[in-house]
């Protein structure tokens, strides 16, 4: 962030000086974690789920922080506080006020799935011929976007902002905020039904991303979704599409998979290689391609840049290990639509051995939670996975269906927590094999991937005496 004294602090975010001797201290650094204060950060103080922000105000200070911002009343910490009614309404004003004096253009991505993937590409892509700022892993609710804002500086010329929702009205919030140029919607799926209701609900959610476009911006929309596509109805600007049809303005033609299942595609007369496993990922890299041609990059520079991308971890993740088991980490999160992608890339690696997955409960499905994990779990078998570890009470649904589906009952196990899935799974493997973890945030399956690379759980090579 652009270097600010605590006077001017104040005024931009409507507070008042505990002190007004500390009114030249300065601050170019933004955080609400006070474990990640540097020298010269101002450090926010929010209330939390299980602490209160102000209760680390003086490790702050400890730590460095050249100020904080309290709620009005407190008047017990150390130098350096500007006292506001609301910290988080204050950050989120500080993070509107950096947007509006750095003034770049702003590509904010939303969607039920691939999020997050997709904004690292569009940063890639845009960044071949544009200084990106971009979010940090998945920044994308109403804290998060503010901070975001806050990371720009002078000079930077474009900012990639990812925006979720859990309900009606925060995408239109957290836009007011980034106050987007381009907007790119993925995608629209069965995820977060249990605050959202239905699919069109969440359609309804997503589409207020498009609504909040200028006239002179760009709407991208996936003309492979039709909840998408049927945005366009919406917007007051010019519409760019992407896709595998023959309506899309930027279209994926000649589709391979490699043995990784890495995609490679033809876009015009472009090539693009990923660098990432699945053939979802070819949707991401269009919108990539699409966000960065809005932005007037080179569609041969965006993607020579994707061929070298990196996404934030636990998406995609394929590595080996040291006993030859190739590991598919997708841990970060999951919902019906994802899974299943995962559950095809791995189906569609040439892996010399056996395939297995390790998949966790998929959260926040509501009514429909018990029928989606079915699904996934006879999904599972039609691909011909040789194994399942479920892990989770709401996941045994996935054995369930797996069983329904053909899958052997010995090649089907029901555990409780990661711990439980990581001995079930190293007992299975052997070298050659290929395993996908995948769950939503809170089982915390990315500790099975993390296990399947230490020497206790290097596996037995096949035929081997165990």
């Amino acid at each position: 962030m652009m270097r600010l004294t605590l006077t001017d602090l104040a005024e931009v975010v409507g507070g008042v000086l505990l002190d007004p001797a500390d009114g030249r201290r300065a601050v170019d650094h933004v955080t609400i974690d006070s474990r990640t204060v540097r020298a010269n950060s101002l450090f926010v103080a929010l209330p939390g789920a299980h602490s209160d922000g102000h209760d680390h105000i003086a490790a702050a200070a400890a730590a460095g922080a050249g100020g904080y911002l309290c709620r009005v009343g407190y008047h017990a910490g150390p130098r350096g506080g500007v006292a506001v009614d609301d910290p988080a309404d204050a950050l989120r004003g500080l993070g509107a006020w950096v947007r509006a004096t750095v003034d770049p253009t702003v590509v904010a991505v939303t969607g039920s799935s691939g999020k997050t993937t997709t904004k690292d590409l569009i940063a890639a892509a845009v960044g071949a011929g544009r200084r990106v700022v971009a979010n940090p892993g998945s920044y994308n609710n109403e804290l998060g976007v503010p901070l975001t804002c806050c990371l720009l500086e002078p000079g930077a010329q474009v900012l990639v902002a990812e925006l979720g929702a859990r309900g009606l009205g925060h995408i239109s919030q957290m836009a007011q905020i980034v106050r987007p140029d381009i907007g790119v919607v993925t995608n629209i799926g069965v995820a977060h039904l249990e605050m959202f209701g239905d699919v069109d609900t969440v359609a309804q959610a997503k589409s207020e991303l498009v609504a909040a476009l200028p006239t002179d911006g760009v709407a991208v929309l996936n003309a492979d979704d039709a909840r998408v596509a049927a945005m366009a109805g919406l917007a007051a600007c010019r519409i760019l599409t992407f896709g595998t049809g023959p309506d899309a303005d930027l279209r994926a033609v000649d589709v391979r998979l490699d043995s990784a299942a890495r995609p490679t595609f033809r876009v015009g007369d472009v090539q693009v290689r990923l660098p990432l496993p699945g053939a979802h990922n070819v949707g991401n890299a269009l919108a990539a391609m699409a966000a960065a041609d809005a932005c007037g990059v080179d569609l041969a520079a965006a993607a020579l840049a994707l061929s070298d991308a990196s996404v934030s971890p636990w998406r995609m993740e394929l590595s080996t290990t040291a006993g030859g088991v190739t590991v598919l980490n997708d841990a970060y999160n999951a919902n019906p639509a994802s899974m299943a992608a995962a559950l095809e890339t791995l189906a569609a690696m040439t892996a010399p051995g056996r395939r297995f997955g390790v998949l966790g409960q998929m959260a926040e499905l509501g009514a429909d939670a018990g029928a989606a994990h079915r699904e996934i779990g006879r999904r599972a078998a039609a691909l011909g996975l040789d194994g399942l570890v479920v892990v989770g009470e709401l996941a045994a649904a996935v054995a369930e269906g797996a069983r329904q589906a053909g899958l052997p009952a010995e090649a089907v196990a029901v555990v409780a927590d990661a711990d439980e899935a990581i001995v079930t799974v190293v007992g299975w493997l052997t070298a050659g094999d290929a395993v996908l973890v995948k769950a939503s945030r809170s089982v915390g399956l990315e500790r099975v991937a993390a296990a399947l690379h230490t020497p206790a759980s290097t596996p037995r090579v096949a035929g081997q005496a165990s």
